[in-house]
């Protein structure tokens, strides 16, 4: 089965990189992609958290923050977000997500990537291709798991046979807000 490449991010500013990041750039290293917004509770007390420690243990692997707002537009702006990361210390790059087209309430790389809500982790094989997408908390022994095969198959010559998933909650919980 074919895998497609994840759709290039869309964004307007970055945060903690010197010039914005593409997934074309990042070709040839794994990557984490860690859609939040800073209002969320669950991606406060649990994405983040985990996405830092990813970047951490995991220096080969590319830990990119989304911040992708579809609620309380109004509340996370610019000079809040740059306040968040500062407290939060939050130090992996960190973009924000394009607004949607004509009033869309949804960031278009968020709907790009069909993601349900925040917390959302994406991750991104080393040759571009979207390998697991998971709307909620994402269990650290699974993610550290994945991230361990995508490592050893982006060293490796051999094939990886990577299928695109999605694991979805059957609905909303105290650990992730879904889109309305």
């Amino acid at each position: 089965m074919e895998t497609q490449l994840a759709p290039e991010w869309q964004t307007t500013d970055w945060f903690n990189t010197p010039e914005p990041l593409s997934l074309s750039g990042l070709r040839g290293q794994v990557v984490l992609l860690h859609a939040f917004q800073m209002l969320c509770p669950g991606c406060v007390s649990h994405g983040l958290p985990q996405a830092q420690r990813v970047a951490k243990l995991f220096p080969d692997v590319r830990v990119i923050g989304l911040h992708t707002v579809f609620e309380h537009h109004e509340a996370m702006g610019l000079s809040s977000l740059r306040a968040f990361l500062h407290e939060y210390r939050i130090r992996f790059p960190v973009a924000i997500d394009l607004p949607g087209p004509d009033g869309d309430p949804l960031p278009r790389t968020m709907r790009a990537y069909a993601m349900r809500g925040t917390p959302t982790t994406v991750l991104i094989d080393a040759q571009g291709r979207l390998h697991r997408q998971v709307f909620g908390v994402h269990d650290d022994l699974l993610l550290g798991a994945e991230l361990g095969l995508l490592r050893e198959h982006a060293t490796s010559s051999t094939e990886f046979p990577a299928r695109p998933e999605q694991l979805v909650k059957p609905s909303c919980a105290d650990d992730s807000c879904a889109i309305g």
